[in-house]
């Protein structure tokens, strides 16, 4: 049984609770968790919803004009390393849960039953490919208690003790731990 505590990854109290309140919060930042920093990128949610002076809604970023939302990302400090093509991105992911979820991102784990399951409707996500969902599942578990029947195997080693994503991040020291385990394994 796996015993959720909060995530805790951005180093700003206020942006750690929207990503542990908001799904979709969690699911942008997820979407952004590339070639970008963890806890930027995990921030990012945050700061999108203070530039647009009210909660993040999926049907108001899917039917955002393109240029609008690019805009918005490119502010300074810009939300992403890539902040047009993580723009894009976000929309069409927006514009797939207002279409298959009625704009509700958790719809796509509640009442699941099985990881499989997950794992398939987190594969048909725009943006969100194997690795990304093996890291997503886990999150879910670790941090949130959504522990449908197989997510350890759905996961990977992802599922596993210790500091290999941002699943295992419930603290800053947990980032820093994660940090010098991603260094070690980049210099063997």
């Amino acid at each position: 049984m796996v015993m959720p505590s909060p995530l805790c990854v951005t180093g700003d109290e206020d942006a750690d609770a929207l990503l542990n309140e908001d799904p979709l919060a969690l699911l942008i930042g997820m979407l952004l968790d590339q070639q970008f920093p963890i806890e930027r990128a995990f921030l990012s949610p945050f700061r999108l919803q203070q530039r647009l002076g009210q909660r993040l809604e999926t049907t108001l970023l899917a039917e955002m004009s393109e240029e609008r939302l690019i805009e918005i990302f490119a502010q300074k400090p810009a939300l992403h390393r890539f902040p047009k093509s993580m723009a894009q991105r976000t929309q069409q992911m927006c514009t797939y849960l207002t279409d298959h979820y009625d704009g509700n991102p958790s719809a796509i784990w509640s009442d699941i039953a099985d990881a499989a399951s997950l794992q398939q409707r987190l594969l048909r996500v725009p943006g969100f490919g194997d690795k990304k969902v093996k890291i997503f599942i886990a999150v879910l578990a670790k941090r949130f208690g959504v522990t449908p029947r197989g997510w350890k195997q759905a996961s990977g080693h992802y599922a596993k003790r210790g500091f290999h994503s941002v699943a295992d991040l419930d603290s800053p020291e947990a980032l820093a731990k994660l940090r010098a385990q991603r260094t070690t394994a980049k210099r063997s």
